[in-house]
């Protein structure tokens, strides 16, 4: 087996293939898919699209895919996951690569911001005034599906999300602090894990984080610090982590009822750490 690790879509990316051709088409492909869903990027498509004042905006093959995706994790997690919050995002202060946010004591809270209104018929967006798409979390883990998928690599994993096709695949899971908190068997499967211990700045006397609620458009005040979650894609995966991060008190009992999420594990704010029966602990 070859591995590789490289930096992209503003992480790490972990690729495991049977072949050096794999590793850099798999590479490739993450360079690609960046180049056309970043939001920092000012020649990417999504850039373009989120500049563009219409309200009906074509898009590229590759983006109407995306896109779909994109509807799909919408609908499966109640619209809880939804990539129409790029202008809560902005407005929050998250409108650069991260390493570049920083703290902004003397600005304003944004006011309440309204809820996207976003839809793909075709090859064309339609979306209300004012909606900005934000592709990260989606991207990432279409992205290492795509290339399990095309059998580029055996497992591929950014920033939390892992795909694999390795029946005896494991995962560590880091816990807020950077300790282990466990280590979860996965399998032929998919993983993720959301958090919001490190992507958090301030907004004036406002704690800011990365990880906007789509029913405030506000950044999340759960008191979860992080999410994992097991399901059949890292899309779903990293869908179902943040959904359940997302509901609070109620997410590890959300994920237990979806058919399509095998196991769930939530760490809180005081370190207790919890899980749904389907997880399967590796010795």
């Amino acid at each position: 087996m070859k591995r590789t690790v490289f930096a992209a879509m503003g992480t790490m990316v972990d690729v495991t293939s049977q072949t050096d051709p794999g590793i850099s088409s798999t590479q490739q492909l993450f360079e690609r898919v960046e180049a056309s869903c970043s939001r920092f990027l000012p020649e990417s498509e999504l850039t373009r699209i989120n500049d563009d004042p219409r309200t009906r905006v074509p898009l590229s093959p590759s983006m109407t895919r995306v896109l779909h995706v994109a509807e799909h994790v919408r609908s499966i997690t109640g619209g809880m996951v939804d990539a129409g919050v790029g202008s809560a995002v902005h407005a929050w202060g998250y409108d650069r690569t991260f390493t570049a946010v920083a703290d902004r004591d003397h600005h304003v809270v944004p006011g309440r911001l309204p809820a996207p209104e976003w839809s793909v018929e075709g090859a064309v967006l339609t979306r209300s005034s004012g909606t900005r798409i934000d592709l990260g979390g989606i991207a990432k883990g279409w992205t290492c599906d795509l290339a399990v998928e095309r059998g580029l690599a055996v497992i591929a994993s950014a920033g939390g999300d892992v795909r694999s096709s390795d029946p005896t695949a494991t995962v560590e899971i880091i816990d807020p602090w950077d300790a282990t908190a466990t280590t979860i068997y996965l399998g032929i499967g998919a993983l993720a894990t959301s958090s919001v211990s490190r992507r958090r700045w301030t907004v004036g006397d406002v704690e800011a984080n990365h990880l906007i609620d789509p029913r405030t458009m506000n950044p999340t005040s759960s008191p979860v610090l992080s999410a994992t979650a097991i399901t059949a894609t890292a899309v779903e995966a990293e869908a179902a982590a943040k959904t359940t991060l997302l509901r609070g008190v109620d997410g590890l009992a959300w994920a237990d009822r979806q058919s399509w999420i095998s196991a769930a594990l939530v760490v809180w704010s005081d370190g207790t750490v919890y899980g749904t029966t389907g997880l399967e602990f590796a010795a």
